[in-house]
């Protein structure tokens, strides 16, 4: 699984609904498209009570190919002729768990990012955000909740979606960010709940096999949106 999103900054006196209007028109061309596990058009609205207005979709893949066709192909194209190309924030799934409001449409969203101190060794921050994140998933009014991490800057994402208004946070949790939630695609969000492969890994075994070493020149097969 990868978690990818990417903000778009508005001024303060930008219409949102342009975007609530492009969402409604454009939302549902991602309903089928290979390999996404979900995407969330979110938005944060200065109306809202946000402090910017920004049009930030937050993607979780169940494959990287389904997330290069995507970014080398003309569904992001459109963000960039209409927008400039914003950065690509990326993060490798640790986990996703569906909530007890899985069955209801998500209304509203949160992020929380949280730097792993120098100090802390990697696999002891990883192992305490699993098991935070899983005690987090099971509160009510939770929709799905995915938890990542980006090993470049050292840093681990929290994104909750929520059926509602969620509570408040945890004393010294943070409350991160909260988004609105315009519309959910979800062509293959049953996959990201597969559970990981297991088995040795590759230096265990003595290196990678035949068949591995033959799919690392595998080319993906290209799709585009409609």
């Amino acid at each position: 699984m990868d978690a990818m999103q990417y903000e778009i900054t508005l001024p303060a006196d930008y219409d949102m609904g342009i975007i609530r209007e492009r969402v409604a028109t454009r939302g549902h061309l991602l309903d089928d498209f290979p390999g996404l596990g979900l995407k969330a058009y979110l938005i944060r609205d200065r109306e809202d009570g946000s402090p910017v207005n920004q049009y930030a979709p937050f993607y979780l893949w169940t494959a990287p190919e389904g997330m290069h066709a995507f970014l080398w192909g003309t569904g992001f194209q459109g963000i960039v002729n209409d927008f400039g190309r914003p950065v690509v924030q990326h993060w490798t799934g640790l986990a996703y768990q569906e909530g007890p409001a899985a069955a209801a449409a998500p209304r509203t969203a949160t992020r929380r990012r949280v730097p792993v101190p120098t100090d802390v060794a990697p696999a002891t921050a990883v192992a305490e955000a699993r098991a935070r994140h899983a005690r987090e998933a099971r509160e009510d009014g939770v929709v799905a909740s995915a938890l990542a991490i980006d090993p470049r800057h050292w840093e681990l994402l929290h994104v909750t979606l929520w059926a509602g208004e969620p509570p408040a946070p945890e004393p010294g949790a943070g409350a991160g960010e909260r988004f609105q939630v315009l519309w959910l695609s979800a062509p293959e969000r049953a996959g990201l709940s597969a559970p990981e492969r297991g088995g040795p890994t590759a230096p265990e075994r003595g290196g990678l096999s035949a068949p591995e070493r033959a799919g690392l020149s595998a080319q993906p097969t290209g799709t585009s949106v409609r």
